[in-house]
């Protein structure tokens, strides 16, 4: 069994025993729990009342954070023709059709965002064992598939802060909203717009509670509970 640190400790000691925290109080507190030595990335964690399994209950898109997720993302666009320019000019780290294929079937995933304009699907579908896994395989249900036109936005997103949410198969989602480094304004937005986001989201075949419950972290510190009830009704000021 593994022994929790004393940095861990003395963290978790801020947290009181069976009390759920507001979104204000969580954001204050999760910033005063991650005491590691980097910049801890703060996480949702968020338990829904969802059956993945079924087709009607499966919850997946997409949001921009207001304040990003803390770190420079880098986005590869699947392109052809003039699109390759559209997208180069719009900032994409990588862009590319045949010879970006080839570099991922070879093994290089050195991104964080994959876009494709529709024209390219044809040939990236085989690239979903590689992707997939990853969570980076373009889907025009995550709006990553896009025409050329709209590649401008998309990759200026994508480059903000553009989070895809999904259940796993148990009903849960894991999400990265920011860093410890962040004002706790900037959390509490970045809590507030996700949360709103995924409610929005609920499945139509989800009968009962939603979400189930929610709890904020930071990366080597430990879970604060959330007031679900506060969470659902507050909104981004």
């Amino acid at each position: 069994m593994t022994t929790a640190t004393k940095r861990y400790t003395t963290a978790k000691e801020l947290i009181e025993l069976d009390r759920h925290y507001s979104p204000a109080e969580a954001a204050e507190l999760v910033k005063k729990t991650a005491t590691a030595k980097f910049d801890e990335t703060i996480e949702l964690h968020i338990r829904t009342g969802a059956d993945p399994r079924h087709a009607d209950q499966i919850v997946r898109g997409v949001t921009v954070l207001p304040h990003g997720v803390g770190k420079p993302l880098r986005v590869t666009v699947f392109t052809d023709g003039e699109a390759v320019a559209i997208a180069e000019q719009a900032g994409a780290d990588f862009v590319g059709n045949d010879d970006l294929i080839q570099r991922v079937e070879g093994g290089w995933v050195d991104f964080d965002v994959a876009i494709a304009t529709p024209d390219m699907m044809g040939k990236i579908g085989r690239l979903g064992r590689y992707l997939g896994r990853r969570g980076l395989m373009p889907n025009p249900r995550t709006g990553t598939v896009v025409q050329p036109d709209d590649l401008p936005r998309v990759i200026e997103e994508s480059k903000k802060g553009r989070v895809e949410y999904r259940l796993d198969r148990t009903g849960l989602m894991h999400l990265a909203i920011g860093k410890a480094s962040f004002e706790e304004n900037q959390i509490l937005d970045n809590l507030l717009t996700m949360i709103d986001n995924v409610v929005r989201a609920r499945p139509s075949g989800v009968k009962g509670q939603f979400i189930i419950a929610a709890y904020l972290t930071s990366t080597m510190g430990p879970s604060i509970p959330l007031d679900v009830a506060t969470l659902t009704t507050t909104t981004v000021q």
